[in-house]
């Protein structure tokens, strides 16, 4: 087999590069970590870091306990969330809690109205349903009915009231007062389509 010259150089050339990858392939790599010279100038910047990092590690176990604080809170002001299946069910038992608490008036208040009204967003984890119920009462009594509105557990507002004049001479008004409760956000019906 004739070899020409050509082909004689570009073997020796191809055999070089060879040793060199290998070389460089199979070269030990340096474990060693490299030190950067200590500059007098940086040392006032790391003792003002320094004492950062540790006034910030000194703050951590109180921040721990302003959370675990706010979460026991947070806890027991989500106990009166209305809890229900559906938001028919939830407006269902605000309902009954208002009809409990017109009963519970001396004299006992009749409903002469009852409106379901609809369940909407409250914020981004919450939701509220709607209830709202006619009936005539004395000023005291709708004071009273008020207050003990504002003393239940479960978590009720007043959303609106409106009262109508006194027609007798017992200063009877004709009240409607929607009552509001707070629910899970799952309960809320998602609406599709476009928004503008």
């Amino acid at each position: 087999m004739n070899v020409s010259p050509r082909d004689k150089r570009a073997l020796v050339w191809l055999g070089l590069a060879s040793v060199f990858a290998l070389t460089v392939w199979f070269w030990p790599e340096s474990t060693g970590s490299v030190e950067r010279p200590v500059n007098p100038g940086d040392l006032p910047l790391a003792e003002r870091r320094l004492a950062r990092l540790r006034q910030t590690a000194a703050a951590g176990p109180g921040r721990e306990q302003v959370l675990k604080e706010t979460l026991a809170d947070l806890g027991r002001r989500e106990a009166g969330i209305i809890q229900a299946d559906t938001a028919a069910q939830a407006q269902a038992q605000v309902l009954q809690v208002v009809r409990r608490l017109t009963r519970a008036q001396a004299p006992p208040l009749e409903l002469s109205g009852v409106e379901i009204g609809p369940a909407r967003p409250f914020g981004n984890d919450y939701g509220e349903v709607l209830v709202s119920v006619s009936f005539q009462a004395r000023i005291d009594q709708l004071l009273n009915l008020l207050a003990d509105l504002a003393s239940q557990p479960e978590l009720l507002a007043t959303e609106e009231l409106r009262i109508g004049g006194a027609t007798t001479k017992q200063k009877v008004m004709t009240v409607r007062l929607t009552v509001s409760g707070l629910v899970p956000r799952k309960l809320i019906p998602v609406k599709k389509g476009f928004a503008f």
